[in-house]
């Protein structure tokens, strides 16, 4: 944009338009994902952002036409801002961290609102194309290279006290589970043995199929299987 530009408001209200379709549309993929941070989120946090981008550029444009002041500074206090935002998004379960996407992609579409209110619209829809391929098509080529680990809890309950652990322990590991930790309670000969296994699972092992060749390896009564985050 060179120094003789004006910005009128027909301009503003085109590049406000463009900032609310950029967030509809990645705002649009992470609600088809069920996350905190859905449609309407992205559209206001996009709108916004092409808002305040404007009104760094207008600004110095109607107090001093010859000199165009810094448009920049606004968009600093944007990029800063959104990280009280992001850190909203992200959620901590036991082992696990979610919502760290939907926090970029928060942080991604406020800068993708500001580069259309500078103006940029071809570098805009590039980086929203770019967006898409990440979070529609990166995500299912990320999860067949790199499985996602998940802890259970296994519970196995053997019939008697004198029952070996052996035969379910070689079934555990031969189906690639790994075993974090070990606990066996021998417990009375009318209570049997229970082995309390925390395992981490890939997310291409059926953990229930697991547990069915377990039980069916005698001397176990039930197998139990708990969400382990």
């Amino acid at each position: 944009m060179n120094s003789s530009f004006v910005l009128t408001e027909i301009d503003m209200i085109i590049r406000l338009c463009l900032g609310f379709i950029a967030g509809a549309i990645i705002g649009f993929e992470r609600s088809s994902r069920r996350q905190v941070a859905g449609l309407r989120t992205h559209i206001l946090i996009s709108t916004g952002a092409t808002l305040l981008m404007l009104l760094s550029i207008y600004v110095p444009q109607q107090i001093n036409p010859e000199r165009m002041g810094d448009p920049g500074r606004i968009a600093a206090q944007v990029v800063s801002g959104m990280g009280f935002l992001g850190a909203g998004a992200i959620i901590r379960l036991g082992n696990s961290i979610r919502g760290l996407t939907t926090a970029a992609s928060l942080w991604f579409i406020a800068a993708v609102g500001l580069v259309i209110g500078a103006g940029m619209f071809t570098v805009a829809g590039t980086a929203v194309g770019l967006g898409l391929i990440t979070l529609l098509f990166l995500h299912k080529i990320e999860r067949r290279i790199f499985p996602t680990l998940r802890f259970k809890l296994l519970e196995i309950f053997y019939k008697d006290n004198n029952s070996s652990t052996k035969g379910a322990l070689e079934i555990i590991r031969s189906s690639g589970i790994e075993v974090q930790t070990m606990d066996v309670d021998q417990g009375s000969k009318e209570r049997g043995t229970k082995l309390r296994l925390l395992v981490r699972v890939s997310g291409k092992i059926d953990i229930a199929e697991v547990a069915r060749s377990i039980k069916a390896s005698g001397q176990v009564k039930r197998v139990e299987i708990k969400e382990k985050y």
